[in-house]
């Protein structure tokens, strides 16, 4: 089974939401000082220890489990895993996306948050998934635990769809 699908009932809190890819994207605007590169083979431990520190609660396991259920999903595709870069070459925040459509994670470090990395990352998301001719984005988030990311998605234009989409 795939990550992205909901195996049972969601959590408490939990909802799907959706954006339509439309002709109203706009490009991302990365702040200063902060690239965006595509995902490469030696980024997945650097990816693996930034989900960990944003998310904390040890549900991707260790590393070489947690690289083997990714590597090996059917939807993972590294040219959907969007990296941001800061200005010392290190991870500052992600975006892993399944072919599907579905944004598996969003994740800024602490330290960069605040500066626009979030916004950027799913706006590229959005562009890149409109010219691969997809007509919508999926994610699953929490509006109690993860507020901020609510908003942004909200901000985002992202709507509340059914869970089996």
């Amino acid at each position: 089974m795939h990550e992205n699908t909901i195996p049972c009932r969601p959590a408490a809190n939990d909802i799907r939401l959706r954006k339509l890819l439309d002709d109203t994207l706009t490009a991302p605007h990365w702040p200063q000082g902060f690239v965006m590169r595509a995902f490469e083979h030696r980024d997945a431990q650097a990816l693996h220890a930034l989900l960990e520190e944003v998310f904390d609660d040890g549900a991707d396991g260790p590393f070489d489990e947690w690289w083997q259920r990714i590597a090996g999903d059917a939807e993972f595709d590294p040219a959907l895993c969007f990296l941001a870069i800061d200005g010392k070459g290190l991870l500052a925040g992600a975006a892993l996306c399944w072919t599907s459509g579905f944004v598996k994670d969003l994740a800024v470090h602490p330290e960069s948050r605040g500066q626009g990395l979030g916004e950027a990352l799913m706006r590229q998301v959005f562009l890149t998934f409109r010219e691969r001719g997809a007509t919508h984005v999926d994610l699953k988030t929490n509006i109690v635990k993860n507020t901020a990311a609510f908003r942004l998605y909200e901000r985002l234009g992202m709507i509340p769809v059914d869970w089996e989409g």
